[in-house]
């Protein structure tokens, strides 16, 4: 019984019920679509390494043309990517992804899931991956996905058969997913996983191929295709009046973080996958033929299918609700199958179907967005039946805290009802936050002790609605998580995720604090108050050498949602030290060390992320020249605030504002990544900053991507150079000095190789590997076994001035406080110059 119990709740919980979305209600050709899905019993998981890996043209089709359940599992959640919209990075840009696979699945029908390997950044060799991953545990990950979703079909997206040819985590998926393929039915593999769930054996293992794996269309229309199966991925629904790839366009160009927007495309298109195992399709391109998808492959399933064939056959599109006895009898029969798998995911599709076909709305929105454990807050519940159904609403109740109503009313056509709960949030309630952030994890592992919770793709809500309602004498329970409804008169109706937070919570402006001398530093900490009414202390904790003003200070916060800034006092030691401070609240006995992140995009849920609260703290003997720096932003780039830390004036400078002599009175100009891959009118203002270099300034231009967001800009120097995808992916590489006579390595900070420790992430990407004779390679580096790379920081002499392009990963190492990273930037402003302070208006 624990382990049935377990398995159901598993398949439950595995669904992706989004809980800050508006709610779906579905016109009757949707109920219809549903209706057909419901019908169809097979399943088919997608698997690759990213967000945005996926297929959403397979995915849909597979989901919205077959019907089968249809599932996507990325094993990271992408956090080492970029990010095109905002600041985030790492873990918060993880975050971030997530949500958009979340989105694109609310489009394209699937569902989503994840492993524990966290995206550590480009790798050239799954070997690398692998070791880093933690191979074991990651397998694991995928067999218990396979294990849960019982998919009959698997698809990779990348080539098991082909390492070292693209990124590393890509073939790493399809070689995990080629080994669990297997495993999933050996009692012996992960068996500790069998307390929770059951072995299961896939049919059919195919690869995602395509012209781009041959290398061009020609070898690919004359490769051997008797192992594949041609898929028409072009199809159109009249039902959902889109064609697949609409639906699959949309739902890509919900990464937006990664710049995936694009034109919906039409028309007929051919899809490819090559078996890799099982048996193959006969004389049909059905990736089910052969697997019983009806009904029958439930013990107990084919008197539910008789009713449901029925009504799919006879639907009635002008009056759906009159289907209503047969789907109640439908899932009361539905009940009594032996089947869990089925079972648990049949009934919950239907019970969607049943609210869908009844008009009905249920809806429990609690009156702020969050409280804390311990606290009280009004649930507003409301409930509309909008058929001429006989419908009685029995029973609210709210779940984990034995808080419920029993009404017992009939539910008249279109009659609002509307009553109000009394929450009492348990004590022992957890915070709300990602569940795989809770604890530190490694360089590419994610530690997530409870294995019921690997894979999902949110933490589980902790308080759901649950709706008991009575259709003539049977009923059903429907639950719906408690959400915050509200509208804003700039953004209309909202719906977000009802959390539970701390009481209060602080946090650096700062996460990186640069002390460039001796002196000592003010440094503000912000309590932020999630509840009305708190008193307490702030201590701030620091390293031994570092001193503070005061250990603690009090505060006092009458509202929820205000704030307290309180400054503290930091002297750095003598010599060249890096540590950390964190503050510390101290309320009604609890000691309280996060910080709150919010992530607040209109395309996602607004996520709060609840982190360890810390600032590192460097102290750094670094000489500038120079004072007044002009920056022209690029994407996701935080390098401003870095520059502002060693003591530079900085200046935003837009490209709309850039004209001739404009940029005179700066002292250097900084163009940000991916400055010319996002801003389209600053190839037009090149010309300026060519004369402004000419004229002896210092034009520093951080990397940006060759041939991903179109045409790569030809006149990016004023001497001919090539950008190329050429990267050094090992952080810990070795560096080579290679024009050691050069000024940007000798002035005004004397660069060795000891700067080069404690990088993050990777050296530097997408290096130019084609340069002028004007240009002079500073350094040299590359990866295990490959040939050295010349082009990270290239520096060439126009007119008066210099003009530097870097493909060096400065938008990392100086956010993350990284001091060679420092002296090396400060060394690119000042290159070749001794400027007084210049004085501007």
């Amino acid at each position: 019984m624990r382990y049935l119990l377990a398995f159901v709740a598993g398949i439950l919980l595995s669904l992706n019920i989004v809980s800050a979305q508006k709610p779906v209600q579905q016109s009757t050709s949707e109920i219809y679509h549903s209706l057909e899905k419901l019908n169809f019993l097979g399943t088919a998981l997608y698997i690759a390494a990213h967000p945005d890996d996926e297929n959403t043209r397979l995915i849909s089709y597979l989901s919205n043309k077959t019907k089968a359940r249809t599932g996507y599992l990325s094993l990271t959640r992408g956090d080492g990517g970029q990010n095109l919209i905002g600041p985030e990075l790492r873990e918060l840009l993880g975050v971030l992804r997530t949500q958009e696979l979340l989105a694109a699945r609310r489009v394209d029908g699937g569902e989503q899931f994840f492993s524990r390997a966290n995206d550590f950044g480009y790798s050239k060799h799954p070997d690398e991956t692998l070791e880093i991953w933690n191979k074991e545990e990651v397998l694991g990950d995928v067999v218990w996905a396979i294990r849960n979703f019982k998919p009959d079909v698997i698809i990779n997206r990348f080539d098991h058969r082909s390492p070292g040819t693209t990124h590393g985590h890509h073939t790493s998926s399809a070689m995990l997913s080629y080994e669990a393929f297997d495993l999933a039915n050996d009692k012996s593999a992960y068996s500790q996983q069998l307390e929770l769930t059951e072995t299961w054996q896939p049919q059919r293992l195919f690869f995602n191929t395509s012209w781009w794996f041959y290398g061009s269309q020609e070898k690919f229309e004359n490769a051997d295709k008797s192992k594949m199966v041609n898929l028409d991925i072009g199809t159109y629904y009249a039902s959902l009046g889109k064609s697949n790839n609409e639906i699959a366009a949309l739902a890509s160009s919900q990464h937006l973080c990664q710049g995936f927007g694009r034109l919906s495309q039409r028309g007929t298109e051919n899809e490819y996958v090559e078996l890799l195992k099982g048996d193959m399709p006969k004389n049909s391109n059905d990736l089910f033929e052969g697997i019983d998808t009806s009904w029958s492959r439930v013990n107990g399933g084919k008197a539910v299918g008789e009713i449901l064939y029925a009504i799919e056959k006879d639907f009635d599109f002008s009056n759906p609700s009159k289907h209503l006895p047969q789907l109640i009898e439908a899932y009361e029969l539905l009940q009594k199958v032996d089947d869990p798998y089925w079972k648990a995911l049949k009934s919950l599709e239907l019970r969607n179907i049943i609210l869908n076909v009844g008009g009905l709305y249920l809806e429990a929105s609690a009156e702020t967005a969050f409280s804390n454990p311990g606290g009280k807050v009004k649930v507003k519940v409301e409930v509309v039946n909008r058929s001429s159904s006989n419908i009685v609403l029995k029973s609210i109740s709210i779940s984990n805290t034995g808080t419920a109503l029993q009404p017992s009313i009939a539910l008249k056509n279109n009659v609002k009802q509307n009553f109000e709960i009394d929450l009492e949030i348990p004590e022992t309630t957890e915070y709300t936050s990602p569940y795989w952030l809770k604890e530190k994890g490694s360089l590419g592992m994610y530690k997530v002790d409870k294995q019921s919770l690997i894979g999902k793709p949110e933490t589980p809500r902790a308080f759901i609605a649950e709706f008991e309602l009575d259709f003539n004498g049977k009923s059903v329970v429907f639950e719906k998580p408690v959400i915050y409804h509200y509208a804003k008169p700039d953004k209309g109706e909202l719906f977000q995720p009802f959390e539970i937070l701390p009481e209060a919570t602080a946090s650096f402006s700062d996460k990186v604090l640069i002390f460039a001398d001796g002196k000592s530093k003010k440094i503000p900490v912000t309590v932020k108050a999630n509840a009305d009414n708190i008193k307490g202390s702030l201590q701030l904790k620091h390293s031994k050498g570092w001193t503070v003003d005061v250990e603690s200070k009090p505060f006092e916060i009458a509202n929820k949602g205000d704030e307290q800034t309180l400054i503290f006092t930091l002297t750095p030691p003598a010599d060249e030290d890096e540590s950390y401070i964190s503050p510390v609240v101290k309320l009604n006995g609890k000691e309280i060390t996060k910080e709150l992140v919010r992530i607040e995009y209109d395309h996602i849920p607004t996520q709060s992320v609840l982190l360890p609260s810390e600032a590192k703290v460097v102290r750094l003997n670094i000489k500038k020249s120079g004072e007044h720096i002009g920056y022209i932003v690029g994407a996701g780039d935080e390098v401003p605030e870095s520059l502002r830390q060693i003591g530079y004036i900085v200046h935003t400078v837009a490209p709309s504002s850039i004209a001739k002599g404009s940029l005179d009175k700066y002292d250097a100009v900084v163009v940000g990544i991916r400055a010319y891959n996002v801003l389209d009118e600053l190839k037009f203002k090149q010309r300026y900053l060519f004369d402004y270099v000419e004229k002896g300034g210092n034009l520093v231009v951080q990397y940006n991507t060759a041939g991903r967001w179109g045409d790569q800009f030809e006149n990016l120097a004023p001497y001919p150079i090539t950008l190329s995808r050429d990267r050094v992916t090992d952080e810990n590489s070795e560096v080579e000095i290679v024009a050691k006579k050069n000024s940007l390595v000798n002035y005004p900070n004397k660069i060795e190789a000891n700067d080069f420790n404690g990088w993050v992430q990777e050296r530097g990407l997408y290096f130019p590997n084609k340069w002028s004779k004007e240009f002079t390679p500073i350094l040299s580096m590359s990866d295990k076994g490959e040939s050295a790379k010349k082009g990270s920081l290239l520096i060439a002499p126009y007119g008066k001035g210099n003009y530097i392009y870097t493909g060096l990963s400065f938008f990392r190492e100086l956010p993350a406080g990284v001091p060679g990273a420092y002296k090396l930037f400060a060394n690119m402003l000042s290159v070749e110059k001794n400027v007084k302070p210049t004085k501007l208006n």
